[in-house]
């Protein structure tokens, strides 16, 4: 194969040519936080999130993955688009959803653009080299991945947070089978003695600096979870219906340094970012596919989403929620059913 250095030149031209705000070159090894992982594991921080604790050795090295690989090409595009009206965002009868999932699924737009630039190395650099692609998809710890590849450092808020980025961030990994030139890790910037994703976290998820319970936190609650929400979390979720940004929207390095990349496959719409509670619930499956069948939020599935809607009603507290809210009391799946009883009494209680 031709100089790595070269090569490695090459790669990053035609990645950012794919539309990669950023791209850095890590060496196929064991990880450095793997240890940490495993005592996270152990806590029981994963939650009901039994695919983090399958295989935790797997996670801990990329050669477990793919043994032949050599290199790992670590690829982030930039999801900060700019901030939503106020008079909608701060309207306590809208869903709030996360930034991520503003628009297509990312992993329908980067695993494809990862795939071609392993066709590139293939077709201008080595016909043989064998690699694999994954999206936050596969048993990789892609930030501590992308941690080696020189993007960013880890936060307080256990997010990547490049210097110049801030921290919504998508990331990538092409695992290959050629020796390529690594990148550095960087060693600016840094969290100090700041502490205002732990101050700021609605649930307490963030227990300690770099450490993230999830069982607490409100994007595992939202997503992730697949049964009833704990009581004394829900009224702190507010209205939260699909994951949450808090730590990273007060974060200092994002609030400064975020900025819209080069993706063209997000962008702001209240009826998908911050829809009406009240229409949401009024929605049938067939309705919450065809709104949400190409976002991110299709994977609460549509109960999980009725689920988080009618708990974020109940936060609201307007009694103007109360006959929707009987309705899904008494005709619908028996997890929102519990939950909306629980919003009725909230708001009742309040009046």
């Amino acid at each position: 194969m031709a100089n790595t250095s070269h090569v490695s030149t090459l790669i990053k031209e035609y990645a950012a040519a794919l539309g990669f705000d950023l791209v850095g070159i890590a060496p196929a090894t064991r990880v450095p936080h793997a240890e940490a992982y495993g005592a996270w594991v152990e806590a029981g921080y994963a939650g009901d999130m039994a695919y983090m604790t399958r295989e935790p050795e797997r996670r801990q090295d990329p050669r477990l993955v793919l043994p032949e690989a050599r290199s790992v090409v670590v690829v982030a595009v930039s999801y900060f688009t700019a901030d939503p009206p106020a008079a909608l965002w701060d309207d306590p009868a809208r869903g709030r959803v996360a930034r991520y999932a503003w628009g297509q699924d990312y992993h329908d737009v980067l695993t494809p653009r990862l795939r071609q630039l392993a066709g590139f190395l293939q077709r201008h650099v080595d016909g043989t080299v064998l690699w694999r692609a994954y999206v936050d998809t596969g048993p990789l710890l892609e930030r501590d991945l992308a941690l080696m590849a020189g993007l960013g450092f880890i936060g307080k808020n256990t997010c990547l947070i490049h210097p110049e980025w801030g921290s919504y961030l998508f990331l990538g990994e092409l695992l290959v089978s050629a020796e390529l030139a690594y990148d550095a890790p960087i060693t600016t910037g840094i969290c100090g003695r700041c502490t205002r994703c732990l101050d700021a976290c609605p649930t307490g998820a963030l227990v300690a600096p770099y450490r993230l319970d999830s069982r607490k936190c409100i994007s595992y609650l939202t997503i992730e979870l697949r049964t009833a929400i704990p009581q004394a979390l829900r009224a702190p979720m507010g209205n939260w219906i699909f994951g949450c940004d808090v730590c990273q929207s007060v974060c200092p390095w994002t609030r400064r340094f975020a900025r819209t990349g080069r993706q063209d496959f997000l962008s702001f719409e209240p009826a998908r970012c911050v829809p009406s509670l009240l229409e949401l619930l009024a929605l049938d499956e067939a309705q919450f596919r065809a709104r949400f069948g190409r976002t991110p939020v299709r994977r609460s599935k549509w109960h999980g989403l009725l689920r988080n809607v009618v708990v974020a009603l109940g936060n609201c507290g307007d009694p103007a929620a109360i006959p929707a809210l009987q309705h899904a009391a008494t005709e619908s799946h028996p997890l929102v059913r519990e939950h909306a009883a629980w919003a009725l009494h909230r708001i009742r209680s309040a009046g």
